[in-house]
């Protein structure tokens, strides 16, 4: 596998983006994901274009995305916001850096958190659990998902930094100039 470059750290503010788009907000093409998503990751400011998956104490479909090029994009993992098992560890994390991926947020745990915060990808998750998922394969990508219940669709636009998570109908940051 050839190591793909990084995806860039953004310059883009959630703080800015939310002033700048309150219109938006109201309108639900902006959301908000309410606090509750720890920083796991070695880059607290990234965004992309969203892919999703919907799985259950599985990982076998995030580590099949993570072989994939990322292209600067954002895995949103909706595990149902489970505490008993870890959906990403340092592995998945390295293959996500790898591979070009910006940032993997999941509804749920990750593990192996000092070889996740050496890793050049922004990861968000509920918690840290060391208990290793199923290989069952089972789950869907590319469906509606929710991540601390906020809906996010497939093509939704991410935006994370220090101060939260912000899913929008479309990108941004090109007409964001907000102080």
């Amino acid at each position: 596998m050839s190591a793909m470059p990084n995806p860039p750290t953004t310059g883009v503010m959630t703080a800015d983006l939310c002033d700048a788009h309150e219109a938006a907000i109201e309108a639900g093409t902006l959301r908000v994901v309410p606090p509750g998503l720890q920083d796991f990751g070695g880059i607290a400011r990234f965004m992309g274009p969203v892919v999703t998956l919907r799985v259950h104490e599985d990982n076998t479909l995030v580590r099949a995305l993570l072989e994939t090029p990322g292209e600067g994009r954002v895995m949103v993992v909706d595990g149902g916001g489970s505490l008993r098992t870890a959906l990403l560890g340092g592995n998945l994390g390295t293959l996500a850096q790898a591979n070009g991926w910006a940032g993997v947020i999941i509804h749920g745990c990750v593990r192996d958190t000092v070889e996740i915060a050496a890793c050049r990808v922004g990861v968000r998750a509920l918690a840290a659990c060391p208990r290793k998922p199923r290989k069952a394969g089972e789950g869907a990508q590319g469906v509606p998902v929710a991540v601390c219940g906020v809906p996010v669709r497939p093509g939704d636009w991410c935006y994370a930094d220090e101060d939260g998570v912000l899913f929008s109908d479309g990108p941004l940051h090109a007409d964001s100039d907000a102080d």
